[in-house]
């Protein structure tokens, strides 16, 4: 089966309020938090996306991701598919005005946390995940965005929504879930045991 992960919150822990804030106030920048636990940068604080691209590419902003710590599991898991034959897809919304290249900016974050996949495909939208995966054969889409996880099941593609406090509030639009990769990993259990691997409803 190809699986496909997102990285953000999916893989790894971004600390975006921290980090950022820290920033913020080392600056004395007249920014105020608005959405704590959002993983959103842009939403966070009361910026503009023009300031936090400033922030992410002249200000050292982009460590955020580059030195995001993985998620526990995360890397036994991705190796544990691959040794029973899955293919794993690194698939991620991050855009080149963000991270200029952002296949390489993660292959470097991959392996250096020796995380193993097969292919990185970078700039797909949320909201376009699940019609790229059902378009290049891609049977099990993980991300922490449930619209991406949504659209997945509008195409027929199983999705696990990775629980975080940024979408619980949403996590029951979501077929399958799990706030840990113990979690994400039994969910995929249920889904290989499918013949086909799709998921038939929509509602928990």
């Amino acid at each position: 089966m190809k699986i496909a992960v997102d990285i953000d919150d999916t893989l790894n822990e971004v600390k975006r309020l921290k980090l950022a804030g820290a920033y913020i106030e080392r600056k004395g920048l007249p920014f105020s938090v608005v959405a704590p636990e959002s993983n959103k940068l842009v939403d966070i604080f009361d910026w503009t996306e023009e300031d936090v691209l400033h922030f992410v590419r002249e200000e050292g902003g982009l460590v955020l991701y580059t030195d995001a710590a993985a998620k526990k599991g995360a890397r036994e898991t991705l190796e544990r598919w691959r040794a029973q034959g899955h293919e794993i897809v690194i698939l991620t919304s991050r855009r080149k005005e963000w991270f200029n290249n952002p296949e390489r900016v993660s292959r470097d974050w991959l392996v250096k946390r020796k995380i193993p996949y097969d292919e990185i495909v970078a700039e797909v939208p949320f909201g376009e995940k699940g019609a790229y995966c059902a378009a290049h054969g891609i049977s099990l889409l993980v991300d922490d965005d449930p619209d991406a996880c949504l659209d997945a099941q509008r195409h027929r593609v199983a999705a696990i929504l990775m629980i975080g406090r940024h979408n619980a509030a949403r996590a029951h639009e979501i077929y399958f879930g799990g706030s840990n990769w113990t979690q994400v990993e039994a969910a995929a259990k249920t889904i290989f045991r499918q013949k086909d691997g799709t998921v038939r409803d929509t509602k928990r």
